[in-house]
């Protein structure tokens, strides 16, 4: 018998596949607000829920982590960055429904923000799913790209941020054993690296600047100006954890939370090797599942590369700009041992309506050249004067 044909389980047979009857039931969903989600990983902007989500992603601006400094700004007192509303949001960060049992991926993002989230304002979420596109990809023949739109509130019911984000729905016995994204990748020997390969990464936290209270005015930013390469990793389970501890994984449940979870979607839970259902999301910890579904190995999330690609942006532009807009797609998995480097430059500059805008385009590749993901960034910038 086919070893690729077994289930995690142990048992005959293949995961889930994508139905037309599925697909008709959540072609039927679109443009139907959703009335009941899973609830959040945070209700609250919390100073240890920002500064958790913060720390998450490796950022420590003190603007988002220290008070003291926070309160000689022209907020008085911490914001959380912008990504931090990823943890607001079951939804956005890729609780996706229906087509149970088949594999979901988060693949990207468009977010618009209109205000700052403040410390301890509380957030509301509004969603509904938006599109169904059917794609054929190299990564798992066919494939369905499951776009939502969710709106963010504060208390006081001002819309403080919208997004569309979107997950890949994919048959994971097609991408184990027909998918060719990751042939290549698969057959390498692991990396290991050099003291001096090492070094090199490292250099560039050493140099990592956080504008902070310095402007950066808008007359002084030129087209075509390359902005810092922030780099991130190496690529561990560790910091793969280090990002759920502050973003609360979509499916990290515990004894008779996780018993509830699964009775309650049955095509959830995936035994592992003792026979227990078990989370999906082991495929960020457990190389072994992450083979069987298809990827190159336990990796990272998509919202966290997300996050990064905005780490970049805010750290750029200082306390006093505002980042209004971000676009993530993200391109492949990256693997744990993974090293990978932000480029970014200044696409353009406009002024609409009283604001002075910069338009930057993002690219991260990883200790191969490979593309990892794409993004772009429209910040606002202060004026002289």
């Amino acid at each position: 018998m086919n070893q690729a044909a077994i289930k995690p389980d142990g048992t005959d047979g293949l995961f889930p596949k994508i139905t037309q009857e599925g697909l008709d039931d959540l072609a039927s969903r679109i443009g139907i607000k959703i009335e009941k989600t899973v609830e959040p990983w945070n209700y609250e902007a919390s100073r240890d829920s920002i500064r958790h989500y913060a720390h998450g992603i490796g950022d420590d601006n003190p603007l988002w982590c220290d008070p003291s400094y926070a309160a000689s700004t022209r907020y008085g007192d911490i914001i959380a960055l912008p990504s931090f509303l990823f943890s607001t949001s079951r939804i956005v960060s890729g609780y996706v429904g229906g087509l149970p049992g088949v594999h979901a991926m988060w693949s990207g993002a468009d977010w618009t923000w209109h205000k700052a989230v403040r410390r301890n304002d509380v957030i509301t979420t509004e969603a509904y799913l938006k599109d169904l596109i059917e794609h054929d990809t190299r990564f798992a023949g066919r494939a369905v790209q499951q776009i939502y739109h969710v709106n963010f509130f504060n208390q006081s019911g001002d819309l403080v941020a919208e997004a569309d984000s979107w997950c890949f729905r994919t048959e994971r016995d097609h991408a184990r054993e027909q998918g060719t994204k990751y042939k290549e990748v698969r057959e390498r020997e692991p990396r290991k690296y050099t003291e001096e390969e090492l070094a090199e990464a490292f250099k560039l936290y050493e140099k990592e600047e956080i504008r902070g209270s310095t402007p950066r005015y808008w007359e002084d930013v030129q087209e075509g100006e390359e902005l810092p390469t922030m780099v991130k990793g190496p690529m561990t389970v560790t910091g793969f954890i280090a990002y759920a501890q502050g973003w609360g994984g979509l499916y990290i449940r515990a004894n008779k939370l996780a018993w509830q979870q699964h009775t309650a979607h049955p095509g959830l839970g995936i035994k592992n090797r003792f026979g227990i259902p078990d989370c999906p999301e082991r495929v960020h910890w457990e190389e072994d599942f992450a083979l069987r579904v298809g990827a190159p190995g336990a990796y990272d999330y998509g919202p966290e590369r997300c996050s990064w690609l905005t780490h970049q942006l805010t750290n750029w532009m200082g306390d006093d700009g505002f980042l209004r807009r971000s676009a993530c797609q993200i391109r492949r998995h990256n693997p744990e041992g993974d090293i990978i480097r932000i480029q970014a430059k200044v696409k353009s500059k406009t002024s609409e309506e009283g604001r002075h805008l910069v338009e930057i385009e993002q690219a991260a590749y990883n200790q191969d050249g490979e593309l990892s993901a794409l993004g772009t960034g429209i910040v606002e910038l202060p004026i002289r004067g």
